[in-house]
C-alpha cells in the first residue's frame, strides 16, 4: 500500500472508569514476590509507557485436528507494536486449556518485551 500511513499515538490510554481490586498477598505463596529486573539494566529515561494487551483463544478452530488458535495484539501506549496468531500445539478438551495456554504465551511475550524495551 503504496499511500498508507502509520500512526504512533503518544498519549497514555484511560482506564479510569475500570474498576482495580485490590488484593492482600501477605498471606499467599506471593507475598515476598519482587519483580526480576536484569542487573545490567540501564536506568529509564524518557516518560513512562502503558502496556496493553488482548488476548483470546478460539476452541476447536481447526476442526481436523481439533486444535485452537491463540490471539495476542500487545499496545505500547496506543499504539499497536507486536500481535501474535498461531495454532496451538496441544488439542484441548475444554476451553479453560485453550485459554491457559493462550494465557501462557502472553505472559512469555511480556516478559521478554519488558527486557527488550
Amino acid at each position: 500500500m503504496c499511500h498508507a500511513t502509520i500512526k504512533i499515538r503518544t498519549d497514555a490510554p484511560d482506564y479510569s472508569d475500570i474498576p482495580v481490586k485490590m488484593y492482600d498477598w501477605e498471606y499467599s505463596c506471593y507475598a515476598d514476590a519482587k519483580e526480576e529486573i536484569p542487573l545490567d539494566a540501564h536506568k529509564p529515561k524518557g516518560k513512562p509507557a502503558t502496556m496493553t494487551l488482548f488476548f483470546d483463544a478460539n476452541p476447536y478452530h481447526n476442526l481436523i485436528s481439533g486444535k485452537s488458535v491463540t490471539g495476542i495484539l500487545h499496545q505500547l501506549n496506543k499504539t499497536p507494536i507486536n500481535w501474535y496468531s498461531k495454532l496451538q500445539l496441544t488439542v484441548e478438551t475444554a476451553t479453560f486449556g485453550s485459554e491457559h495456554v493462550t494465557t501462557r504465551t502472553c505472559t512469555e511475550q511480556v516478559i521478554d518485551l519488558r527486557l527488550t524495551l
